[in-house]
């Protein structure tokens, strides 16, 4: 009965339905894949070996902190373990670097939904348009056919409709994707600079981390 309904108001809506149909099915996929992705990468979130990873920054164990890195999939310790295995030529700007491709992937496919949110009311305003101009072209006949003008006036609204629901449907979850985003990066540079202070301190008590990633890489 639902679906019969449906369908029914699809077909008034007329042709402009289609565009709005398949951008509302754009929409539908780019939203199920950040979720997905903002899932995977929160199971990935390991807090204790995090604080450990910074412990063992802190007293020199330079080792510790590199394998916790090891086997491991959670974000902000593979950011550290890629600026340890760069510390010997820039140990922030290897860190730094991870973090932009991380961000990257964090904020892929939002320009879709950000256009979507723009595209889905000006698809509808031109189901309006043309619903009411398909009225009027009525209005000069001889016998004014009143349910032909209905059909376009429930056209254009239709359209409307649909276009400002699917905008509605992608903003909610447009900024709250962006927040994530902010948080992330927020996180991210914290992350950096704490490591950094860390590596720091534990350089004035004679741990070098420079001469630990020497040790990294293979022999010539």
């Amino acid at each position: 009965m639902i679906a019969n309904i449906v369908v029914e108001t699809f077909f008034k809506g007329g042709w402009v339905m289609w565009p709005i149909v398949a951008t509302s099915f754009l929409a539908l996929c780019v939203l199920l894949d950040r979720i997905l992705w903002w899932l995977r990468l929160q199971s990935c979130i390991r807090a204790t070996d995090q604080e450990r990873a910074r412990e063992a920054l802190g007293t020199g164990d330079f080792a510790t902190a590199w394998q916790l890195g090891q086997g491991t999939s959670d974000p902000f310790l593979l950011n550290l373990r890629e600026g340890m295995t760069h510390a010997h030529t820039s140990m922030l700007a290897a860190m730094q670097l991870h973090a932009t491709h991380l961000i990257e992937k964090a904020e892929a496919r939002m320009w879709v939904l950000s256009t979507l949110i723009t595209l889905s009311p000006l698809l509808g305003l031109f189901g309006t348009v043309v619903g009411i101009m398909r009225s009027f072209s009525f209005v000069g006949a001889e016998q004014l056919a009143a349910a032909k003008v209905s059909g376009g006036i429930a056209e254009a609204l239709i359209a409307t409709a649909c276009g400002i629901a699917i905008a509605i449907c992608c903003l909610l979850p447009y900024n709250f994707f962006r927040k994530r985003v902010s948080v992330l990066r927020g996180s991210l540079e914290r992350w950096i600079n704490h490591s950094e202070l860390l590596v720091k301190s534990a350089k004035e008590h004679g741990c070098d981390v420079e001469a630990f990633a020497a040790g990294l890489r293979p022999p010539r």
